[in-house]
This record gives C-alpha cells, structure tokens and sequence, in this order.
C-alpha cells in the first residue's frame, strides 16, 4: 500500500494534515518525493526494471563512470546492492561486465545495444512521469521549480547539481562583485 492510498483509505476527517506539517516546505518535499517514487515504481512495473536499473544505464550511458565501484559511487548505491542490479541488468543482456585488464579486482561495465533501446523506452516513460506528477505547474512553473530544486541540490546533494557547480555557491554569490 502507497503512501497516497493509506491516506486515501482513511476518513475524511483524518485526511487533512495538520497545519503545521503542510506548512513545511521541507515535510512537503518529503512526502511528494515518497509519492514520486510510489508512482515510478508502479509505472516501471510492467517493463521488468525500476528506476535503478534506469539510473544505472544513465551514468553508462554518460560514458565517464564505468567501473562498478565508480557507478556505486556516482548514484550513493551500495555496491552490494549495485553488483545486484547489474547482475539483473547482465541477464537481460542490457549490459556485459569484463574484468579490468589493468587491475584484476575491478569490473569493467558497458551498457549492450540492448542496453541502449532499453535506456530510450526508459527515458520516454520517465518523461511521461515527469509530465504526470508535474501537471499541475505550467512550463514556466515547471522550470523555475526546476531551477530552485537545482539549486538546492547543489548544496545538499553535490552530485545532484549542474555540471561546472562549485559546491556551496549560488546565483548570490555569482552576483556579489570581487574585491
């Protein structure tokens, strides 16, 4: 049961949170990022992967990270849980490992042409998603949600932040005149 269908089971009465937690930006953050994640979940279902392999053929895709341990650390993965994703991912032939050549220990991982024509399906539904969750917000709603959360993500979550972002600074900082 969903975060949304829990609260949708109860009476009316108790469907309403109190003032003072939907009045928390950061409570609302939380619970729209539960949602978010329930309705991937769901949506992903009938492909046979979910928004981790589709996150996994992402970083590969980008060319740069291709050792397990190095894909685990771009995406905050556990590399047990990694090595588990992959493992699915190489049985539907999406992506193939190799030893490293240069250092035995490590695994080298590219993304199979299966791979690829899985990783556009996957883009298509996320964008889908996207455009469902964020219906509610016209375009320019949308980018400037976009551009806040960009925002906050370079400061809390470094690897979340735009390319070419200098971890702690902001459009303010880029503003002030140097002395």
């Amino acid at each position: 049961m969903t975060i949304a269908d829990h609260e949708a089971s109860r009476s009316p009465a108790l469907r309403r949170l109190p003032e003072e937690l939907a009045s928390s930006t950061t409570f609302l953050l939380k619970r729209l990022g539960f949602a978010a994640k329930d309705q991937a979940m769901r949506a992903y279902e009938p492909t046979g992967l979910h928004p981790y392999h589709h996150a996994v053929l992402a970083v590969l895709d980008e060319g740069s990270l291709e050792t397990q341990g190095a894909i685990a650390d771009a995406l905050g993965y556990d590399r047990g849980q990694l090595v588990g994703l992959l493992d699915e991912l190489e049985e539907r032939g999406l992506v193939e490992r190799q030893r490293d050549p240069a250092d035995r220990r490590r695994h080298i991982v590219r993304m199979t042409p299966d791979g690829r024509r899985a990783l556009g399906k996957l883009r298509t539904l996320a964008r889908g998603l996207e455009d469902d969750f964020l219906a509610a917000l016209d375009d320019d709603e949308r980018a400037e949600l976009h551009t806040l959360m960009r925002r906050l993500a370079q400061r809390h979550l470094p690897a979340c932040a735009p390319k070419g972002a200098e971890s702690g600074s902001s459009r303010r900082d880029a503003a002030k005149p140097s002395q």
